[in-house]
């Protein structure tokens, strides 16, 4: 067998200050060996090195050298790489909770449109309701007004008078079924409110076109907060607004329904306030129900001028 050989060593050495080295006279050995364990750092000091080791056993044994410069600019590259392979995945990652942020914005903006049109879909139902009650509670008092004018002139004229009373129809019974279910607060103000459109139509009742810019200007204020109750700018009128007084604040009822509403009037009385925490959805939802079926029901008041006649 062969006996093992020693394994050379591999010394990482600058080639410039080799070539400086060798260019001053020294072995290519004694220089790559000098620069290795002098630090690669001048060549005055791989000299003195030299100095204080030419009687090394092995300081003519020559051994394998590596360009420390290649060493460190492969460093250097890898860690380069190494920095972009991390800058693209924390990209990747800001993308991803991006595309997250999307999608949570997105499925709360359908939410709040779906929110959003199943109010209007129920303030509708509520406006269509309101608006065939009062049809009939208003064919129901022309009936009874038709029949007590016709038993009135059968009683001049000295005809026999029929012993059937007027009875009121089955829909009016199951009206006042229905408004006994319903709270009595809710109920109350719908009624009062029901009064002052009734009365600002009567009191104005020959200029039909400033009676219904009236209902259409409280249609507005009333929807503005129904929809956007935290809009301070939607919650406050100017009491000496010009076009306000002109449309309603000058006409019988017309802030009154606002009041009760939830409009307040404010300190020194220059503006007409809704707080916040007092908006009401669904006495507002009920106010808007009246003011359209005061707008586009014909019948609208009837009932109350037939009870007055």
């Amino acid at each position: 067998m062969h006996p093992q050989q020693a394994e050379i060593p591999v010394m990482e050495v600058k080639l410039k200050l080799l070539g400086e080295l060798e260019s001053l006279g020294f072995p290519r050995a004694r220089a790559v060996r000098a620069l290795h364990h002098s630090g690669n750092t001048t060549v005055e000091a791989a000299v003195n090195w030299l100095v204080d080791h030419e009687n090394d056993a092995e300081i003519d044994q020559m051994p394998l050298a590596s360009d420390i410069t290649e060493a460190i600019k492969t460093k250097e590259q890898e860690l380069r790489d190494r920095v972009r392979i991390n800058k693209r995945e924390e990209e990747k990652k800001r993308e991803r909770e991006r595309e997250k942020e999307r999608i949570r914005a997105g499925k709360e903006l359908l939410e709040a449109k779906r929110i959003a049109e199943e109010n209007e879909r129920q303030r509708l139902l509520a406006f269509r309701k309101a608006e065939k009650e009062e049809e009939k509670r208003a064919r129901e008092k022309v009936l009874q007004k038709l029949e007590l004018d016709k038993s009135e002139r059968k009683r001049a004229l000295g005809l026999p008078l029929t012993s059937q009373a007027v009875k009121p129809s089955a829909p009016i019974i199951q009206e006042k079924k229905l408004q006994n279910s319903l709270p009595v607060k809710s109920v109350k103000k719908a009624d009062r409110m029901r009064e002052c459109l009734r009365s600002l139509k009567h009191t104005y009742r020959g200029d039909n076109a400033r009676v219904k810019r009236a209902y259409q200007t409280l249609l507005i204020y009333v929807g503005n907060v129904a929809r956007s109750p935290d809009e301070e700018k939607y919650r406050k009128i100017r009491l000496s607004n010009p076009k306000f007084q002109e449309r309603v604040g000058n006409l019988k009822g017309g802030i009154e329904f606002l009041e009760l509403c939830g409009f307040e009037r404010s300190e020194g009385n220059d503006f007409l306030v809704f707080p916040r925490e007092k908006v009401d959805i669904e006495l507002l939802n009920s106010a808007d129900s009246l003011l359209k079926s005061a707008i586009t029901n014909p019948f609208f008041g009837l009932l109350e001028h037939v009870r007055e006649d």
